[in-house]
């Protein structure tokens, strides 16, 4: 079923929410009616359960930058090791999975659960994102704490797939499945998306960045990232994440006699940045879309010297102003990753990054009291 560029993907219809029981049927009737495994299923279909949890479950991590210049002809890939949060940043994603199909585009994430097996088509051509891959937990919205009942990402916005399946002989189909962390392959002669109804709340789902709700201070200094939090992949630990996925989106900005981009900071988590598109506020030059920075634990890092400088010499620096053509991530987790020897090497490695920062000079002014009393 490979898509070639000239076509436009389907329109699809989504069921609306997030953590939601749903019930799909491709074909009306196809689903058992008061029980999961009767006798004999309805039109002679098999029933089968995807545990995304232990049973008794009461009601890490690897990142990647990917890149795809060909669609998933013939093949699909099943990721028994966890889940996968995708953020395409060039090029629209065509998602098909065994719950149904999903349209990603840039601007919109999109996450696919462990051992959810999954194709993905390019409609646009070659395509290039950003992947986290989260071992031991599953992502869920943030407490929202004294924010209330409504802010940040709403429920109702994230979409997932209803059924679709598709009967064709497929001769050499080939199952991908990534266990472990290595991967293994399987050929069948069939289709792996080939459900006809299904209902439970263990789905893929798709969410658009441009739906969440910022919050932000107000009149004075500057909010903690937490308070952009679309997702989290919570840990044992109460108020530690596995993962945290953060937008930087467009807002306002009205903080008085305040230092307003992000500031200067070590981090007990480690963060690694992406960008969207636009420009991210805290590097004026150097950090374009589609690249990614990573600080590691307790790495020093802040806004490069241009930033810096501009800021705190803008005459109107007290004026309302909005921050707008810009979208900016951050994967952030209490564990520390470890960078392949493919990035390492990379040719697109900016091996000068640090230089951003050499500009920085002393603007200490000590009273004259105080330099008196050090001289005598």
């Amino acid at each position: 079923m490979a898509m070639e560029e000239e076509q436009t993907p389907p329109e699809l219809r989504y069921l609306s929410g997030l953590g939601n029981t749903f019930t799909s049927e491709a074909v009306p009737g196809s689903l058992p009616v008061g029980q999961n495994n009767p006798l004999v299923c309805p039109l002679g279909l098999y029933a089968e359960q995807l545990s995304g949890t232990s049973f008794t479950t009461p009601r890490a991590r690897n990142l990647r930058t990917y890149a795809a210049n060909k669609p998933m002809d013939g093949c699909s890939l099943c990721n028994a090791d966890g889940d996968f949060l995708i953020v395409p940043q060039q090029g629209r994603l065509f998602i098909t999975t065994e719950c149904g199909r999903l349209l990603v585009s840039p601007g919109e994430i999109v996450v696919i659960p462990q051992g959810l097996r999954f194709a993905v088509d390019l409609p646009d051509g070659p395509s290039r994102g950003y992947v986290s891959e989260i071992f031991g937990a599953h992502f869920q919205l943030p407490d929202l704490g004294p924010i209330g009942a409504n802010g940040l990402a709403s429920p109702r916005d994230f979409l997932s797939p209803t059924a679709w399946f598709e009967q064709e002989h497929h001769p050499g189909y080939t199952i991908v499945h990534k266990y472990g962390g290595e991967l293994f392959s399987a050929t069948q002669d069939f289709s792996p998306f080939n459900v006809v109804a299904w209902h439970g709340n263990y789905v893929p789902y798709k969410y658009d960045l441009s739906k969440f709700c910022p919050f932000n201070t107000v009149l004075l200094d500057h909010g903690d990232p937490s308070v952009n939090t679309v997702l989290t992949a919570p840990t044992d630990k109460p108020g530690v994440a596995l993962l945290d996925f953060v937008i930087f989106p467009p807002r306002w900005l009205v903080a008085e006699n305040t230092f307003r981009p992000p500031y200067y900071h070590r981090n007990c988590m480690s963060e690694f940045m992406g960008l969207i598109y636009g420009m991210y506020e805290a590097k004026a030059d150097g950090f374009l879309p589609g690249g990614a920075s990573l600080h590691s634990c307790m790495t020093p890092h802040g806004p490069d010297t241009k930033t810096y400088e501009a800021t705190i010499s803008r005459a109107a620096a007290n004026e309302p102003s909005r921050l707008s053509g810009t979208l900016a991530f951050m994967f952030e987790s209490w564990l520390i990753p470890r960078v392949c020897p493919w990035a390492l090497d990379s040719p697109c490695r900016d091996l000068d990054y640090y230089q951003c920062w050499i500009g920085l000079k002393s603007h200490f002014s000590p009273p004259a009291a105080a330099v008196d009393d050090e001289n005598e």
